[in-house]
């Protein structure tokens, strides 16, 4: 807020000046110097000629409707005030006329409709304008000059006081109020986007509104009168010195007005320069030697008119921008090799996914693990430790910062101890128990313990029809070959189809289905897996006719599903009556037969083809069971 104050108590000066010279007419002498003034009002018109004329080619490169705006009002007062110096009185007409009064105060008015024009919400077809609005505005001047100059009426006026008199007062005034409106507005932008030449712009508008206010208060020659010349001079020197002071910090003119763009424009602006550098990042990742980002720069310097300087920065920032990215996929990377580091993953999937996950951030990686008690060398490789011990290496480009290369070294050594425990727990205990039932226990060793929880279940009971007798008419050793042979086929259906196989009883298994994993369906899965189940088995003993033959029950309902047993000893079970019952249906199906209890069939009705059994008295239970004998599943 004190920088405003300031500013602001600056701006007021020349106000302050014209009071106190119109207060004290003895103060404000008359000073009338001719050549004085022709060649002052020049020298400030031409600074202002430049001023707007590289507005104007900025308003055309970016095709930007307020910078255009912004530059008429500079070329209006510029050309105007060339017309009063060329109507300056001895120069080319011998005589003060009207043309010489009127002129400045015509472009101070012209200018402040352009101004406040220009701080508005603009069409974008304003840029279609440009040309038609140039040529009339050199037109308008032409006119005036060479009327001016030929002394036509009514410019050929002698008697005037002051510049502005008559009607064209409260024009003046409407003028200062356009320029007022404008300057607010602009400063309101300047508030959202602080800009250099922004303030300038602000500067310059509350100059301009004063030089109006001048214009039209002071008698002509006198030192109120001369002191609108050096407000004008100073608005315009304002802007120039802005300008060029952003020109010295950047280098380059091409920029130099873009703080007065419009909001599209800047928007464009920005998505211009980012695709530059995303262009630049593109052929920076592409190239290893770095020639042609080089020649890459040296276009996009051309394209958006920067200096070396410019450009060197430009590839300063591609450089940085390509090493923050590469980063970032490399800690990406990481965090997908150690999502990927597993219990239940084996050794060479996790090796060969980690090569193929790091490839894009890391390039191509090299790992050798030990054998045999050797370890083949690499060059730069970083060790693998597996429980402490040195179990392989890993060669990753030196290009990788070291830290980030340890970092990936030391994920693939977790990943790799985890991948070979997997295998200990596969040999230790995974064939001695469903995958299932292994893989809960390894998330959450906590349903180990003893108990368990309420489940509606679908069990499956299997057994072999006259194993007993086939028992005592054969050796042992055709026994154990006989169920390794079903069981190898049996097994595999109830897996497939997401059962969990609870125990094997000699001859008999027990397999569940919705626990210890959920299944919508798990009434379909467990008929599925019983006829497929029954088609496996009937291929082997179609080799074996004196083998007996499986047969199978299932029955739906809720269960005690969890650790049975002791502290010392125990397994995964399922208790209840719906796991009875489908023992007591196993019973009833012939060999190669599935019978299922009610509650499946009415579970999978629609899928299902079977023949009812009508209601069967079971042992053991006072209430009789529905039962089927299913033929086929869709």
């Amino acid at each position: 807020m004190p920088r405003v104050i300031v500013w602001a108590a600056h701006l007021a000066l020349p106000l302050v000046g014209l009071w106190l010279l119109l207060s004290q007419p003895g103060a404000d002498e008359i000073w009338q110097h001719h050549e004085a003034h022709f060649w002052l009002v020049m020298v400030v018109a031409a600074i202002n000629v430049v001023v707007g004329v590289a507005m104007s080619v900025a308003a055309k490169r970016r095709g930007d409707g307020r910078l255009f705006l912004v530059s008429l009002v500079f070329l209006a007062a510029a050309g105007f005030l060339f017309a009063h110096a060329l109507a300056t009185p001895g120069v080319l007409i011998g005589h003060p006329n009207a043309g010489f009064d009127q002129s400045m105060a015509v472009g101070l008015i012209i200018g402040s409709v352009l101004a406040v024009l220009s701080s508005l919400r603009l069409p974008g077809t304003i840029t279609r304008w440009q040309s038609g609005l140039r040529i009339a505005l050199g037109l308008l001047l032409f006119v005036w000059i060479v009327w001016s100059l030929s002394d036509l009426p009514p410019l050929s006026r002698q008697d005037q006081i002051r510049d502005v008199e008559g009607p064209l007062v409260w024009v003046s005034w409407a003028a200062v109020v356009l320029y007022a409106v404008a300057a607010i507005r602009f400063y309101l932008l300047y508030k959202k986007s602080p800009s250099a030449v922004l303030i300038s712009v602000v500067t310059s508008f509350v100059l301009l509104a004063e030089a109006m206010v001048t214009v039209t208060l002071a008698d002509k020659w006198r030192l109120s009168w001369w002191e609108w010349h050096l407000i004008l001079t100073a608005a315009f020197l304002f802007v120039a010195y802005s300008a060029y002071v952003q020109y010295r910090r950047e280098g380059s003119a091409a920029g130099l007005f873009d703080g007065i763009a419009l909001a599209a424009t800047n928007r464009q602006i920005r998505q211009q320069y980012e695709k530059a550098l995303e262009e630049l990042v593109a052929a920076l990742q592409e190239s290893e030697q770095g020639a042609a980002p080089e020649r890459l720069a040296a276009r996009m310097a051309e394209r958006f008119g920067l200096t070396e300087k410019q450009a060197e920065i430009l590839d300063r920032a591609a450089a940085a921008l390509v090493a923050e990215r590469e980063l970032s996929g490399q800690l990406k990377s990481l965090v997908a090799v150690g999502e990927q580091a597993e219990v239940q993953t084996g050794e060479d999937e996790f090796i060969r996914k980690t090569i193929e996950t790091v490839r894009d951030s890391f390039g191509t990686i090299e790992i050798a693990l030990k054998s045999d008690g050797t370890l083949e060398k690499l060059d730069g490789a970083l060790p693998l430790t597996v429980k402490g011990q040195l179990a392989g290496a890993v060669a990753i480009s030196d290009k990788i910062r070291p830290e980030v290369r340890q970092t990936l070294a030391h994920q693939l050594s977790i990943g790799l101890e985890n991948a070979r425990l997997y295998g200990e727990l596969s040999t230790l205990f995974r064939q001695y128990m469903s995958p299932d039932v292994a893989a809960a226990l390894l998330a959450d060793p906590d349903q180990a313990a003893l108990g368990g929880r309420l489940v509606d279940v679908t069990a499956l009971f299997a057994d072999l029809r006259g194993f007993t007798t086939f028992s005592e008419a054969v050796e042992p050793g055709d026994i154990v070959e006989m169920l390794n042979r079903y069981h190898g086929v049996a097994v595999p259906c109830i897996l497939d189809n997401g059962g969990t196989i609870v125990q094997f009883v000699g001859d008999a298994l027990l397999a569940l289905f919705n626990a210890p994993a959920r299944q919508d369906d798990h009434e379909a899965r467990a008929v599925r897996a019983a006829l497929q189940m029954q088609d496996a088995v009937r291929e082997i003993a179609e080799g074996h006719p004196d083998w007996p033959r499986f047969r199978v029950g299932a029955n739906t309902g809720p269960a005690l599903v969890g650790n049975i047993g002791s502290e010392l000893l125990r397994g995964f079970n399922a208790m209840g009556d719906a796991v009875n019952v489908a023992a007591r249906l196993q019973t009833i199906a012939e060999p190669g037969q599935v019978v299922i209890g009610g509650v499946t069939y009415d579970a999978i009705a629609k899928q299902v083809t079977a023949t009812p059994l009508g209601e069967l008295e079971v042992k053991g239970r006072v209430q009789t069971v529905r039962a089927y004998v299913v033929e086929a599943l869709a």
